[in-house]
């Protein structure tokens, strides 16, 4: 069974498969160590990434961070 849930990440509508959003960022090839997670409006810390559930209707904004001189 191919079940997916509807999520709003970084303001565009996207398909993802069910799951934590350490998933969701593995699936989308991001490295949590780079990567600061807004949830539903609240950032969400790196140890809490594999326990938080991404469900139908969530907002995702995914801030990386650039390094430079």
């Amino acid at each position: 069974m191919n079940a997916s849930v509807d999520v709003v990440v970084n303001g565009e509508p996207r398909a993802v498969a069910p799951g934590t959003l350490l998933e969701l960022l593995a699936a989308l090839g991001l490295d949590p160590r780079t990567v600061v997670v807004e949830h539903n409006r609240r950032i969400v810390r790196r140890p809490a990434l594999g326990e938080v559930t991404v469900a139908a209707g969530d907002t995702i904004e995914l801030v990386h961070f650039v390094g430079g001189g």
